[in-house]
């Protein structure tokens, strides 16, 4: 049954969205953009506080939201961590003792919406603010960003240039707007004049349309070293996403996995982060 709802109830919000942008286009862009960047889950659960709890650091206020921030203490240099989409600093649980035995400082914070933090959205732009806020506050040498976190992480360095920044880890990141744009298209069916109308919406909200979201156009201009690992058999983000990118990154290294998946947690993966970190 639930499976059944999960293929209806998208239709259902597709069929009331092509309807209704005949007669209310601004407030029905509002309402599929809201839809479209609102998560279902990545709230802290109960077996997730512990770690959590131990680790809480500042409350960092930006407009409207509030972000936690969480630190392990280190004398090294200082690493950001930035989770996926519908997840939250837990993730990198696995990572973190890694981390801390090279004695890195490392800081990591929930996305709006997600974890702790505060918000009932997040999109791109909203993570790379919300990013530097974290970054102007901790000042990390190094960032690792996982799916969303990893392009947003592009993103950020494109928008705000952070000449602190030295390396950069991308894991099983996604590369295009656009691609998530025809994904949400034809989850929901939406027809051509909605999708159009969104993308006006992101034009006048955003200052770029869909193609023009691009990590692989962004890192033309980062310099930074950069590593990216993705593996072939993603079925969350296509490996493509990642060959672009490195195609276009002048100073970065790519490492292909096969069988890890997207979230990419095996200790292959975290040996190679710390050997790029070291070198």
């Amino acid at each position: 049954m639930k499976k059944l709802l999960n293929r209806i109830i998208p239709k259902v919000y597709g069929n009331y969205f092509n309807a209704m942008v005949f007669f209310s286009n601004k407030r029905i862009m509002e309402k599929a953009f809201l839809l479209f960047c609102t998560p279902r889950k990545g709230r802290v659960l109960k077996e997730q506080r512990s770690f959590l709890e131990n680790a809480k650091d500042d409350i960092l206020e930006l407009p409207d939201l509030s972000l936690q921030v969480y630190r392990w203490q280190g004398d090294g240099p200082t690493i950001l961590l930035m989770h996926g989409w519908e997840s939250n600093t837990f993730r990198w649980r696995n990572l973190i003792p890694v981390l801390r035995k090279e004695g890195y400082n490392i800081v990591a914070f929930d996305a709006p919406a997600h974890g702790n933090s505060g918000g009932s959205v997040l999109h791109a732009p909203l993570y790379a603010d919300s990013a530097q806020k974290v970054i102007d506050t901790y000042d990390p040498k190094y960032i690792i960003g996982h799916s969303l976190g990893g392009m947003t992480m592009l993103y950020n360095q494109y928008k705000y240039k952070n000449d602190n920044i030295q390396k950069m880890v991308s894991l099983g990141a996604p590369s295009e707007l656009s691609d998530f744009m025809k994904q949400y298209q034809n989850i929901l069916g939406l027809n051509k004049k909605l999708m159009d109308g969104l993308e006006d919406y992101f034009v006048s909200t955003f200052k770029f349309g869909f193609s023009d979201f691009s990590t692989p156009k962004f890192v033309r201009q980062i310099s930074k070293k950069g590593l990216l690992i993705h593996d072939e058999l993603d079925a969350i983000a296509p490996i493509r996403c990642s060959e672009q990118v490195h195609a276009n990154w002048e100073d970065s290294v790519f490492i292909k996995t096969r069988g890890l998946g997207h979230s990419l947690h095996q200790d292959k993966v975290r040996n190679q982060i710390v050997e790029f970190l070291r070198s």
